[in-house]
C-alpha cells in the first residue's frame, strides 16, 4: 500500500508491505525498513525497529477543523498527520484544481494495466477513456480529468501500478 502523509507539515511517501505476521517492509521517501509491528489494543502499537521497541499511540482529535486532526506519539515526541489516501473521492476532488494546467490521471488501485485507450499527443475530451486497469478480477476505465492533449503516458499495457501511480498527464 503506497500513501501519502502530511507529516509536521510536509509531504512524505510511505509504502507499506506485509512480509509476514507482524512484518513488515516500510519503504519512506525511498528509504527502506524492517519493522515488526504489534498491536497491543486499539489505537496502541508495540513496534520494533532495528533491534530497538518503540510504543506509538495513535490521538484522534474529532474537535480540530476539517474532520478532526490525527497525531503519532512515539516517547516523548508528538508527529502531527494526514492521510492523502490517492483512493479518496474526497482527496482527488480536494486537490483535482481547475481545468488550466496539467492535470494527472493515477491509479485509484493496484493492479495491472490492460488497455492504453490514448497515446501520447493524443487529443482527449473530458471524461473520456485513457486507461484501463484491471484489479480484484475487475476492470476500472481511468477518464481524462479535463479536455487536452496526451502530455505524457506512463505506461503500458502489461505495466502492474501502485496505489497513486502517475499514469498519464493531460496538457
Amino acid at each position: 500500500m503506497k500513501l501519502d502523509l502530511e507529516i509536521d507539515g510536509q509531504i512524505r511517501t510511505v509504502e507499506l508491505d506485509r512480509d509476514g505476521a507482524g512484518q513488515y517492509r516500510v519503504t519512506l521517501d525511498g528509504r527502506s525498513f524492517a519493522v515488526e509491528a504489534r498491536v497491543l489494543r486499539s489505537g496502541v502499537l508495540s513496534l520494533v525497529l532495528d533491534g530497538r521497541s518503540y510504543r506509538a499511540v495513535r490521538e484522534d482529535d474529532a474537535s480540530a477543523g476539517n474532520g478532526g486532526g490525527s497525531a503519532v506519539v512515539v516517547g516523548d515526541r508528538r508527529f502531527s498527520y494526514h492521510v492523502e489516501d490517492p483512493r479518496s473521492l474526497k482527496a482527488r476532488r480536494a486537490h483535482g484544481g481547475g481545468a488550466d494546467g496539467p492535470r494527472t490521471i493515477k491509479a485509484s488501485m493496484p493492479g495491472r494495466v490492460v488497455r492504453v485507450l490514448a497515446g501520447r499527443g493524443d487529443k482527449v475530451e473530458a471524461h473520456q477513456g485513457v486507461v484501463v486497469i484491471e484489479a480484484m478480477k475487475m476492470q476500472n476505465e481511468l477518464k481524462s480529468p479535463k479536455a487536452g492533449r496526451v502530455a505524457e503516458m506512463r505506461v503500458a499495457a502489461g505495466d502492474t501500478v501502485s496505489a497513486g501511480d502517475v499514469l498519464a498527464v493531460i496538457d
